[in-house]
């Protein structure tokens, strides 16, 4: 089996995992096991763990994510589309969350235009192989064939999250 034919296996395995936009078991396992990788600091810098509070149960969830970097900006995206259950979560919880490598990084998640995702979609699949596949667009691709799927997978600026004031009031 050539390059191209081991790559396209590969992109349908990455496929299978995430039939119907949800982790399968060995996907849930697989991303266990990177969220403690990533928690604890180890791997690429680009590999975080997501906690954010569950909407339904209030409790804390953990996934692993890839940070895209985009003009001194930082990203996260998507990759399985709006009804991803983080996605439903981090909006419910107001953009609060919490990123993990190594260290607790308390953030807020800021969604980005449609209009202004094409570049950071471009620099996320050059950082997330395993993202191809359900992305459906080369990443050497023109920005327009990023701007013509844009509105489909969801982008979240990173930005500090400020505690309040230890009065409660608002600055």
């Amino acid at each position: 089996m050539g390059r191209d034919g081991s790559a396209r296996l590969l992109h349908r395995f990455d496929r299978w995992m995430y039939r119907r936009g949800r982790p399968n078991r060995l996907a849930r396992v697989m991303n266990r096991q990177t969220v403690l990788a990533a928690s604890a600091g180890l791997g690429p810098r680009r590999l975080v763990t997501l906690e954010v509070t569950g909407r339904r149960t209030g409790r804390r969830v953990s996934l692993p994510l890839v940070v895209a970097d985009h003009e001194g900006e930082r990203y996260l995206v998507a990759m399985l589309g709006p009804d991803a259950n983080w996605v439903r979560n981090v909006r419910a919880a107001g953009g609060h969350a919490v990123l993990r490598h190594g260290r607790r990084e308390a953030v807020r998640l800021e969604e980005v235009g449609v209009g202004d995702r094409a570049p950071v979609l471009r620099r996320y699949l050059a950082l997330a192989p395993g993202a191809r596949p359900h992305l459906r667009v080369d990443r050497h691709a023109p920005l327009e064939e990023f701007e013509r799927i844009a509105e489909h997978v969801p982008v979240f600026r990173v930005l500090p999250d400020r505690p309040l004031p230890q009065d409660g009031s608002r600055t």
